[in-house]
């Protein structure tokens, strides 16, 4: 499932944008296809324009019946009837998505004999402070066992102490849930931690659900800006 909403807020029509002679919704959708991983690809969005573009290419579309905050609750409506065990989220803005490091976090479930996990998403490691410390960027902490302990826009872990060795990880916004995990998503409140940091994966930890996160090093380019899209651009071509 690729959620995909037309005005993003710090970039608005960007899944619209140019990227190699193709809107960037339409690269994504393109590489979730063609990692063969998959039994179906759709996109869900509430635009009509974002719909029509992925139609004329033969892609599969599901339209919204409702305003949403955040692409977890979009998919969660649109496979609420669906007989599905597992599904994927893919952001519509990473058009350079890989199927190796989406192999891997479907494995997480295969590995999941007492289907513990309810969901698991990918970290990747990071070392540039200006990246570090840059609100765009998604941190996460984790476990021993790389659990999800919190995800935050702020530099986690501080470093008060310099002397101290220390990774810190970017999330990269694919999740893999349990069905059930999106359910609960979709019906529990946003509360306070989520609120404030606007990251949806929040809600599953002030909830008491388990993130297995699982790290690639595979960085690819999240188009959240003017200047990733001119990045990817340079990538791309």
């Amino acid at each position: 499932m690729i959620p995909a909403r037309y005005q993003a807020s710090r970039f608005p029509a960007k899944l619209m944008q140019d990227l190699g002679g193709k809107p960037v919704i339409v690269r994504t959708y393109e590489a979730a296809v063609n990692t063969q991983l998959f039994d179906e690809v759709y996109v869900v969005t509430d635009s009509e324009v974002i719909s029509e573009v992925i139609s004329a290419i033969g892609g599969k579309v599901i339209m919204s019946k409702q305003k949403h905050e955040s692409g977890s609750d979009r998919i969660a409506e649109a496979v609420e009837d669906m007989e599905v065990d597992i599904v994927i989220n893919v952001q519509g803005d990473e058009p350079f998505i890989d199927a190796v490091s989406l192999d891997k976090i479907i494995d997480v479930f295969k590995a999941d004999a007492q289907k513990e996990i309810d969901l698991a998403s990918l970290m990747t490691p990071i070392s540039e402070w200006e990246e570090i410390a840059n609100p765009n960027t998604v941190k996460v902490i984790v476990d021993n066992q790389n659990f999800a302990l919190y995800f935050s826009r702020s530099p986690i872990p501080y470093p008060r102490d310099k002397e101290v060795e220390a990774t810190y990880y970017k999330h990269k916004g694919i999740y893999a849930f349990r069905k059930r995990a999106l359910m609960d998503f979709k019906r529990l409140p946003m509360l306070t931690l989520e609120a404030k940091e606007k990251i949806e994966a929040i809600r599953f930890l002030e909830y008491g659900k388990k993130i297995k996160m699982v790290e690639t090093h595979v960085t690819g380019i999240e188009i959240d800006t003017p200047e990733d899209l001119d990045r990817a651009r340079q990538v791309w071509k």
